[in-house]
């Protein structure tokens, strides 16, 4: 199904700015419908959920609308969504709790290609690490280094669905199995990959799989779905008076209702991206694959472009790939390098954009990282040549 990129950017009233926006790893623009949602929320009679009152009522549809919008996005069941201010959050919770039932010499098996977010809540449970090495000269997360990574004292394995920093996407199936046949538990990290490809929890083999919502199109809020029988083993420090049910016990204080309004709103804006019929995950799964195909190209036309400047530094990755280059100019920082860019309205990111450990071991932290171009949807072929022009492309 062709996409269309001008109907899909008039959904998105901050590009009426003129801003070059490629910078969607870290965060995408919000759709028009999740604004509306939002503010909807605010302007209506909302309050704690009840039974007692229209607001109480309210405020718990709001809630089960947006479990049932997730669970839709990525291929899960509304009972399983837990949510939460940020995919960082989340894995510090899932990771404390979990790790309350550990013993010294239990093991997490952690991968350097992850955002710190998957890696250092793990870290800090005190269990033993053992490491996953990406290959510098390809970008690759080799499965067949867990064969000998996973053993009997494996609890977790955590890894990312696709890499901030190059797009990376691993073989996260296999490396599931590997993980399930030693009777640890794989926590995914999604946040980057949900923005763009159909999801499939199950098909991933992910136990966990974490997502937020600001990387595809939605508020500043976060979720991690699991299955409500995996919830059920599980026990999260909280108060004495909030709920003991699952999933609402993994959810410390007041959520954010009009966050959550935004959520769904924003996956009926993605489930609307291409036209199409049948039941929300089905229209899911055709706009997503429309929105794969299209970002392809975009990425394709980019990494054209760069290959014919000589001052660019391209870091590998392998075909496949999420629509994300990291590149650096030779002769300046990446801190210099995205200031330029930004001058002319080109947003772009510098830095290590939290991938401590893929950096660190590339031996590029020190010198400043990299720059990022992020592709999402509503970029254009115009923009990525903006770009270009810019570097010193012809």
């Amino acid at each position: 199904m062709i996409f269309d990129v001008a109907r899909a950017r008039s959904g998105y009233p901050a590009l009426a700015e003129g801003f070059v926006q490629l910078d969607g790893a870290g965060g995408t623009q919000p759709a028009a419908a999740v604004i509306d949602a939002i503010a909807g929320v605010m302007r209506t009679a909302v309050s704690n959920r009840g039974t007692a009152h229209e607001p109480a009522r309210r405020s718990g549809e709001i809630v089960a609308a947006a479990r049932s919008a997730v669970a839709d996005l990525v291929g899960g069941v509304p009972e399983g969504v837990v949510f939460g201010p940020s995919a960082t959050a989340l894995t510090y919770l899932v990771a404390r709790t979990l790790a309350r039932g550990w013993e010294p010499g239990d093991e997490v098996v952690l991968s350097r290609l992850d955002h710190d977010a998957n890696v250092r809540p793990w870290v800090q449970t005190g269990a033993t690490v053992r490491w996953a090495e990406v290959d510098p000269s390809t970008g690759e997360l080799d499965p067949r280094q867990y064969r000998e990574l996973v053993g009997p004292r494996t609890r977790v394995v955590a890894l990312t669905a696709a890499s901030n920093v190059a797009g990376t996407m691993p073989a996260v199936r296999e490396i599931a199995d590997l993980a399930h046949a030693a009777g640890a538990l794989v926590y995914v990290d999604g946040v980057h990959a949900t923005a763009h490809r159909p999801t499939d929890i199950a098909a991933l083999g992910a136990d966990f799989y974490v997502t937020s919502a600001y990387k595809w199109s939605g508020p500043h809020y976060a979720a991690v779905v699991a299955a409500p029988a995996l919830w059920e083993t599980l026990h999260p420090v909280k108060l004495i008076p909030s709920p003991a049910r699952v999933p609402d016990r993994f959810e410390q204080g007041t959520l954010s209702f009009e966050l959550l309004a935004g959520i769904t709103a924003a996956v009926e804006h993605l489930a609307s991206l291409v036209p199409g019929e049948g039941d929300r995950r089905s229209r899911l799964l055709a706009s997503m694959a429309a929105v794969a195909e299209y970002e392809d190209r975009l990425l394709d036309r980019l990494l054209t472009g760069l290959s014919t400047i000589d001052t660019i530094t391209v870091l590998p990755a392998p075909a496949g790939r999420c629509p994300t280059v990291s590149f650096r100019v030779a002769g300046q920082t990446p801190a210099a390098t995205a200031q330029a860019l930004g001058a002319q309205g080109i947003c772009v990111s510098h830095g290590d954009y939290y991938a401590v450990e893929y950096f660190t071991a590339a031996g590029l932290r020190d010198s400043g990282g990299a720059v990022r171009a992020s592709l999402y949807h509503y970029n254009t072929e115009a923009e990525v040549d903006r770009l270009l022009g810019a570097l010193g492309g012809s």
